[in-house]
């Protein structure tokens, strides 16, 4: 009931007396107002930042957000694999012997990469199995020190979409100039995995194991646990470190900084992938998730999504060069009509999706 009030209020308000998000999401879009009219079921949550500044180029923030509660969770899925890749060039930056473009390979696979590589196909495609060794590089606990040493809450217990993805010991990696090992680091053992005790751990009616359903709610206490809050932090981190102080900054080189930036915004076609299959939006939630058109050339969207048992995620910096703005937007929205968890069928394209693509066109797009 009290959503449904607050649904009435979003839509009978004065746009003057309301807060960006809130004006966008009284939006008579269908693609929002479905969302609006079940929130409990959709979990979301929006934080927003227009990028405001001055005439001497000081850069402030106008905030908003909605529903935002890192006590609530939510499954962030490959939106991990930002501070991921943040962290494992951090870690890398530490040792003289190595850059980001030194060829390495993990113990027992005969896949050969670099960290440029790797990085470019996390953001252009969601590689996992490039974050994946990145994860190896770092390990569980080196990931969640770095961020929480930076006042980051955060909690990444596994791998993505690979067997013994909680495994806690890591793999060595060795890194090569031309065929000579120049570095071989060391396996690590992680400490063991606390669960979370957080709202809406447990999740829906049932989930799937194989063929089989298990008729009680998923447990996601062990998995990784990566808050709106967190993920909009490390956004401004990352574009605006400035505005942090040393010891919250990530200590990458300007070029690292530049590099990481500019994958973010890539494109699947600029990073190689050609197919129909890999069109401009295939990454890319906001504005553009619900279309398969090339991208405005007045947009720029660096970002990161995630999706999985049916949460979308996105966390994104938008330039709009024809209104000379600019914004973050990081926001999740649940879409499991059926409650059953691990099944594959959620509606991520005729809801989810659609719902994040109108929401970024209202707050970037439409102005306020």
């Amino acid at each position: 009931m009290k959503y449904a009030v607050l649904f009435g209020l979003l839509t009978t308000l004065g746009c003057t007396t309301m807060s960006p998000v809130k004006n966008a999401l009284s939006s008579d879009d269908v693609k929002i107002n479905r969302i609006m009219k079940d929130l409990p079921s959709h979990e979301v949550q929006v934080f927003f930042s227009e990028v405001v500044r001055d005439k001497n180029g000081q850069v402030s923030f106008k905030e908003d957000q909605f529903q935002v509660n890192d006590n609530n969770y939510f499954y962030p899925a490959s939106s991990v694999k930002l501070p991921i890749a943040i962290l494992a060039l951090e870690k890398l930056n530490e040792n003289k012997l190595l850059d980001r473009n030194t060829t390495y390979q993990i113990e027992g696979d005969s896949h050969t990469s670099t960290f440029s590589k790797d990085i470019i196909e996390i953001f252009a495609v969601s590689s996992n199995a490039a974050s994946n060794r990145l994860f190896e590089f770092l390990g569980q606990d080196e990931i969640n020190l770095r961020l929480n040493a930076k006042g980051i809450p955060a909690r990444i217990s596994h791998r993505l979409s690979t067997l013994n993805s909680d495994d806690l010991v890591t793999k060595s990696l060795s890194f090569y100039n031309d065929e000579e090992i120049i570095l071989k680091t060391e396996s690590l053992n992680n400490l063991a995995i606390a669960p979370l005790y957080l709202n809406l751990i447990k999740k829906g009616i049932g989930y799937t194991v194989g063929d089989s359903l298990v008729n009680q709610p998923m447990d996601f206490s062990d998995k990784n646990y990566l808050p709106i809050s967190s993920l909009h932090g490390i956004l401004k981190r990352l574009i605006f470190p400035e505005l942090f102080p040393k010891d919250q900054q990530f200590h990458l080189s300007e070029n690292d900084r530049q590099f990481l930036i500019h994958a973010m915004g890539i494109l699947p076609r600029e990073a190689g992938y050609i197919t129909e299959d890999y069109y401009d939006s295939y990454d890319k939630f906001f504005v553009i998730g619900d279309s398969k058109n090339p991208i405005p050339e007045h947009l720029k969207i660096y970002n990161k999504v995630g999706y999985a048992y049916g949460y979308l995620t996105d966390c994104a910096y938008i330039v709009n060069s024809k209104t000379k703005k600019e914004y973050l937007i990081t926001a999740t929205i649940h879409v499991n009509k059926n409650k059953i968890y691990n099944d594959g069928i959620y509606e991520y394209d005729d809801v989810g999706i659609p719902f994040l693509a109108a929401l970024g066109r209202q707050l970037v797009l439409e102005g306020h």
